[in-house]
């Protein structure tokens, strides 16, 4: 008797369903995509109003002869890829590549791997939806035009190999960007000041508190310099401390939301120092499925490509049933919570959630890895406390002046809070980050109060920070470039490219993310634009809702593409990039050895490869003597990940380093060398203290 067929994309997957559904059906993985553009031409049909080229996907040919075999014997067939655009095109790939009967085809979703998910699928059976099918083509074919028409000019212009890529070349330009502003950003010295304060007319009690001085709150003074801070403490010293208001109250602090992917990816990043795509395969793990001791293989999670926090009324319930059984019902907040939604999300999914509140962390602990029993943990927390009360805090502010009623009247601040309730924080606290309790005093109104001691302290600005992996996710989720399922590869494509590097969890531009990043900038501002990318989003967005014709939105992105490559093209010109000789003599064959520019920049190799393989590091010479010793020069080197510094050409007996350029000049306040930062607009800056001034212009760029 013929079976039912579903077909899926992951064996392991395949693996879950297969307990679910039983012998009535065949369960049959396609691992993945098994037609795309072919990778060895553009593949994209302008002449015949943009047609894609799809053809197979070379090693796919046995499985999907495997899989028309099984089809044509099946009852019926039911596509069961991923619940979102990319899954719907995967299904309506192998409906073309299968050749399968559409009245004999139907196309089902859910959103986590669970018994009841699976069967209701089943019986919500559906035809493939196109409007989601022709938004990933046009992702598809909008990637394929830029980096199949960019990437050649790139060719030529730095190497071979090198690409451009519609939503990576944007993140580009935002690492570089905040390089750029790191090193151009000059400190700006400011000063603050605590005073310990005592109750009683000596101050003897035991009644102690830290006020702040605030400038603006009714502080004329601001404190750039020591000098303001010694004239407010002069001022101080010669008044009287009156408590001139007091107010308690109460401040409630509401859970998080559950997690969606980008959210998800943050707080791993945060807390576990995980890079986003290990945080999607251990995530990809727990929803298509793990062996449970006494359960067998169950989906532990929901899909976990989502921007969504929207739950369903099951899960709701389920979680409700959990709170007021193990905390209580003064732990459940007064009405369901609701979370705000952001403008560009889909809201496709659900939010990410555990498929069973009932399953506990610590109850599966031993049938899970150390990675999957933390990001589980994780998600089960964080879907368990965003349905819990908030935690509430009692709230003291104290207003204290100093000669009350004079024109050198100066305000002071204390407050402090204490939890009084802590509600979703019985689930989440060490999550989250740590807010200690700070106790204030009984005072009342026109108390007097002694200062004990004055704690003026320097401080300087300081740049932005560069990105981590999650801090870059969120950007991506802000400036909506990408989609959820994106932002992990576009980082990961970056770093495995050699543009971008990560070291101590921040990523920093290359020399070759730079060259890169500066040629996009020239030539294809567009292309680079954060806002230009996501109205691109938004407009799949409006395809996938039926509301625009896909290939609308390729007519008007090509043409002004096209003319912008042919300006590229005539600027940059059919120049073949000559090797550079150089004086240095290969020890092997004798050879003058050549430049040549590698995946972490250039370097010097034999012109007699492949006879001979003669290559080493290239230290260009930077012009400057080293700081640190008498004979050495400074020369340009490579870290392992690709990113430049400078180091003496005596090394080892000179250990001397640098991130950034030595003038050969001595900072004039404390005598360290100088070094020059910044690209665009540069800064000499000293390496040791604050000082810091924009450089003079060369010659050069007052003859430009």
């Amino acid at each position: 008797m013929s079976k039912n067929l579903v077909i899926l994309e992951s064996p392991s997957k395949a693996k879950t369903i297969r307990k679910i559904l039983g012998s009535a059906y065949k369960i049959e993985a396609c691992v993945g995509h098994v037609r795309d553009l072919p990778k060895s031409h553009f593949g994209v049909d302008i002449e015949n109003d943009y047609e894609p080229k799809y053809i197979t996907i070379r090693g796919k040919g046995d499985i999907l002869a495997a899989l028309r075999k099984q089809a044509k014997s099946a009852k019926k067939v039911f596509l069961a890829t991923d619940p979102d655009r990319e899954g719907e095109a995967i299904s309506w790939h192998l409906m073309h590549a299968l050749k399968l009967d559409e009245k004999n085809t139907e196309r089902i979703t859910f959103n986590e791997i669970t018994k009841n998910a699976v069967k209701k699928s089943l019986k919500e059976a559906r035809p493939i939806d196109m409007d989601l099918v022709n938004a990933q083509q046009a992702r598809r074919v909008l990637d394929r035009m830029v980096g199949y028409r960019i990437s050649p000019l790139l060719w030529k212009k730095v190497k071979k190999g090198t690409s451009a890529g519609r939503v990576q070349s944007v993140v580009l330009k935002l690492i570089c960007d905040r390089e750029e502003e790191i090193e151009q950003f000059i400190p700006e010295e400011y000063w603050t000041l605590e005073l310990e304060l005592a109750s009683g007319e000596k101050g003897t009690k035991n009644t102690k508190l830290t006020a702040r001085y605030n400038a603006g709150d009714n502080n004329k003074q601001e404190l750039k310099t020591e000098d303001d801070v010694n004239a407010v403490i002069a001022k101080l010293k010669k008044s009287v401390f009156t408590v001139s208001e007091v107010k308690q109250g109460t401040r409630r602090k509401n859970p998080p939301a559950p997690f969606t992917t980008s959210t998800l990816q943050q707080e791993a990043s945060k807390l576990f120092s995980y890079a986003t795509s290990r945080t999607m395969r251990i995530a990809q793990q727990l929803y298509e499925g793990v062996d449970i001791a006494g359960e067998g293989t169950v989906g532990l999670i929901s899909y976990i490509r989502t921007d969504s926090m929207r739950l369903s009324d099951e899960a709701y319930n389920e979680a409700v049933s959990f709170i007021k059984a193990d905390h209580g019902e003064n732990y459940l907040p007064e009405e369901r919570p609701k979370y705000k939604t952001k403008a560009r999300t889909q809201d496709a999914h659900e939010a990410i959630r555990p498929t069973s509140t009932t399953r506990t962390p610590d109850e599966i602990k031993k049938s899970l890895t150390g990675e999957q029993f933390k990001l589980y943990k994780l998600i089960w927390e964080r879907f368990i406390c965003s349905q819990m009360a908030p935690a509430v805090y009692d709230t003291l502010a104290i207003k204290i002046s100093a000669g009350q009623g004079t024109k050198d009247e100066v305000v002071l601040r204390a407050s402090g809070s204490v939890l009084k309730f802590d509600g979703y924080l019985a689930v989440y606290s060490k999550n989250e980050d740590s807010e200690k309790d700070v106790s204030i005093p009984p005072l009342s109104e026109n108390d007097k109060l002694i200062a004990k001691e004055y704690l003026p302290a320097q401080h300087f600005t300081q740049p932005p920070p560069r990105f981590s992996e999650g801090t870059m996710v969120r950007t991506m989720e802000d400036l909506g470039i990408g989609r959820p399922g994106t932002f992990a590869q576009t980082i990961t494509t970056l770093m495995n490219r050699s543009y971008v590097t990560k070291e101590s969890r921040v990523l920093y531009p290359t020399e070759l993310g730079d060259i890169i990043n500066e040629i996009m900038n020239e030539h294809f501002t567009d292309i680079v634009n954060a806002d230009f990318t996501a109205r691109m989003e938004s407009d799949l967005d409006s395809i996938e809702l039926g509301e625009t014709e896909w290939k609308t939105i390729i007519r008007d992105f090509y043409p002004p593409l096209a003319e912008k490559i042919a300006e590229a093209e005539e600027k940059i010109g059919e120049i073949e990039v000559k090797d550079q000789e150089t004086d240095v003599i290969c020890e092997h064959c004798g050879r003058n050895m050549v430049i040549k520019f590698g995946r972490f920049g250039k370097f010097l190799a034999c012109p007699g490869f492949p006879d001979c393989r003669n290559a080493k590091p290239l230290f260009e010479e930077a012009g400057v003597s080293c700081p640190a010793c008498d004979d050495g020069k400074v020369v340009i080197k490579k870290s392992k990940k690709g990113r430049k510094y400078f180091g003496c050409d005596k090394y080892p007996d000179c250990d001397f380093i640098s991130w950034n350029l030595p003038t050969g000049e001595k900072c004039p306040e404390c005598a360290n060398y100088l070094v020059e930062k910044g690209r665009k607009k540069r800064i000499i800056a000293c390496s040791s203290c604050t000082y810091a001034i924009e450089a003079p212009e060369k010659e050069d760029e007052h003859e430009n």
